[in-house]
């Protein structure tokens, strides 16, 4: 693709430096989004929603800017929020994996209904996936859900449901046809967290805090018409919404942030009165993690170009989530190396430790030794991208131990 600016990106741009100049000092502190939004978040949301700095190709019915695709505007909105450090706005499982999924197969109820309330952070998703026996093999997904005349009846466990403690709905993955395959046999329901007989219980993390739950469904009735694509299309719509998830999970934006906010630190901090940015080798680690997270970004860059063009992008997406949380645990490995001492001690704060930028990136590192497994490991990823992306031999199954002893 052409990356040189047009008249109309040059205006774009004039245009978005001078919000910043308005509004800037209105920005929440960038980073974390490991919590429920506040009154300052979902007002600075709003007001990106409304000048098309977010939801910006989301189409004005259902709340969005409303605009045609570019790639471009995307890069120089993205570019200019980056270098100013402010906030570029919610990236949450409501926003950045439910929506696209119902802009893609949801009815026109859902979109109408749904969209708007969540794209302004309003209305908090979960995502209800992974359970204790089937968490790589998500289509071994066991909750059951049973029509009973216009209700769904939902009954079983998810596990490491992310937000669930604080989320208003969840988009739950459930078996609603027991007699078919396990791939055709799932439904794609989209339900209240505050419906009866659901009960949440937190996971406390090495960070100290509440970040996963588990959650148990017992008799809870969901509208038969909060059904996604129809029954037995689950599988279907969940990977529709996975392929979102690894975007956001390896989002290029978020990257050059932290990069941004690295060599931040490596300019601030001395020992024996010498910068570590002038020290050979924190400034060869930044410089090659520099050139990782260009890359990353050109990547990004060419998979949006596609996705406008309405191409599918292959083995070039499948690399995301495994490339994205890769590159995200090696940027605050720095960082912590950098800190030092203060990069050793942690004593969890909640979620007040979020506006501490030490404790900030010490949460940063254990959590991406988290997302390198959360969304789909990454052995099972390379495993995705060795066999559908590189057309190479599956990897051989282990005989069962029956199966040996009758040898």
């Amino acid at each position: 693709m052409d990356l040189t600016l047009t008249d109309k990106h040059r205006a774009l741009q004039a245009e978005v430096q001078a919000f910043i100049r308005t509004h800037g000092q209105d920005s929440p502190k960038p980073g974390g989004g490991r919590k429920r939004p506040d009154r300052k978040t979902l007002d600075w949301q709003k007001l990106l929603v409304e000048h098309g700095y977010a939801a910006r190709s989301v189409p004005h019915d259902y709340g969005g800017f409303g605009v045609e695709p570019d790639v471009l505007d995307l890069a120089v909105i993205a570019d200019a929020f980056s270098r100013a450090n402010l906030y570029q706005g919610l990236t949450n499982q409501g926003i950045s994996m439910l929506v696209p999924t119902l802009l893609e197969v949801g009815t026109e109820a859902q979109r109408r209904q749904w969209i708007g309330p969540t794209i302004r952070g309003e209305v908090i998703w979960c995502q209800g996936y992974s359970e204790p026996g089937s968490g790589s093999d998500l289509a071994a997904a066991s909750t059951r859900a049973v029509l009973d005349g216009g209700d769904f009846v939902v009954n079983g466990q998810k596990i490491w449901t992310s937000s669930a403690h604080y989320a208003d709905m969840m988009f739950l993955l459930c078996r609603t046809e027991p007699d078919l395959p396990k791939h055709e046999g799932l439904s794609y329901l989209l339900l209240s967290m505050r419906t009866p007989g659901i009960e949440v219980r937190p996971l406390k993390t090495m960070t100290g805090r509440n970040e996963f739950n588990e959650v148990f469904f017992t008799d809870v009735r969901v509208p038969a018409k909060q059904i996604v694509l129809g029954r037995g299309k689950g599988w279907y719509v969940a990977n529709i919404t996975l392929k979102h998830e690894r975007l956001m999970i390896g989002d290029a934006g978020k990257l050059t942030h932290r990069l941004e906010q690295l060599i931040t630190l490596l300019q601030s901090t001395s020992v024996e009165g010498r910068r570590l940015i002038d020290m050979a080798e924190f400034r060869d680690r930044l410089l090659k993690l520099q050139g990782e997270v260009l890359a990353w970004r050109a990547h990004n860059l060419r998979l949006l170009t596609e996705a406008a063009k309405g191409e599918e992008s292959g083995v070039k997406r499948m690399v995301v989530k495994y490339g994205g949380t890769m590159l995200g645990f090696r940027l605050s490995s720095l960082a912590v190396d950098a800190l030092g001492a203060a990069g050793l001690a942690f004593e969890s704060l909640g979620e007040a430790a979020e506006d501490d930028d030490a404790t900030t990136w010490n949460i940063d590192y254990m959590y991406d030794v988290g997302l390198m497994i959360g969304g789909g490991s990454n052995n099972i990823q390379k495993n995705i991208i060795g066999e559908r992306g590189l057309g190479l031999p599956r990897e051989p199954k282990t005989p069962s131990s029956a199966a040996i002893g009758r040898g």
